[in-house]
């Protein structure tokens, strides 16, 4: 079979957050796809400039994607009335899906099988495929944290940070800045957890 030139792989977009788990379900992707990074900000924090920098480390093009902070608003509501944030995330997480639906039809994210947040069951995954008409590919859904980390010292060296000391570009920090100003310190620090662990690439090996 011939082999498919970079022009004539399908376009593929990855939900970007410049971490270790999106960059390397863009790696593993870019074999088949031809693939782009899209990162979500509803304006209130400048966290997507981190997820640039490491698009350009792992040299795969960058695109951010500014949408209504009405999505946002909403998701506080939810994370407020349940006292945690998964539900809140995971409806930004699908919202983000029918934005993206509306220009590619191939949308993948770096979801793993252990993840806390956005993780939707095989049936949400289906019914967002069915509804959108959008293939949905989570690469690394079926993968360990261990594994993944495996894969991870081969191909990039990465930084790890705990809780908000480094903003990375998942959609969680910027809903964590809205619940701050909305409804206060206090009640952000007792809905969001405060050993949150997340990645930022700083280069491709």
């Amino acid at each position: 079979m011939k082999k498919q030139t970079n022009q004539e792989k399908k376009k593929l977009i990855v939900l970007y957050s410049g971490g270790k788990d999106s960059s390397l379900a863009a790696l593993m992707l870019s074999k088949f796809f031809k693939v782009e990074l899209v990162t979500i900000t509803f304006g209130l924090l400048q966290n997507w400039k981190n997820a640039e920098k490491a698009a350009k480390r792992i040299k795969f093009p960058f695109r951010l994607l500014k949408l209504d902070k009405k999505i946002i608003e909403t998701a506080a509501k939810i994370v407020v009335k349940d006292g945690f944030p998964n539900e809140g995330i995971k409806y930004i997480h699908q919202r983000v899906l029918e934005e993206i639906a509306k220009e590619a039809n191939i949308v993948a994210d770096g979801v793993r099988r252990n993840d806390r947040v956005p993780v939707m069951s095989l049936s949400e995954v289906m019914r967002v495929e069915d509804k959108l008409k959008i293939h949905y590919l989570q690469p690394l859904m079926g993968i360990s944290r261990k594994t993944i980390n495996l894969l991870v010292e081969e191909y990039f060296t990465i930084k790890e940070y705990k809780g908000a000391s480094f903003a990375g570009a998942e959609y969680e920090f910027e809903l964590r800045e809205f619940v701050r100003k909305k409804y206060g310190l206090r009640k952000l620090n007792k809905i969001f957890p405060q050993n949150h662990t997340h990645t930022i690439v700083l280069s491709a090996r």
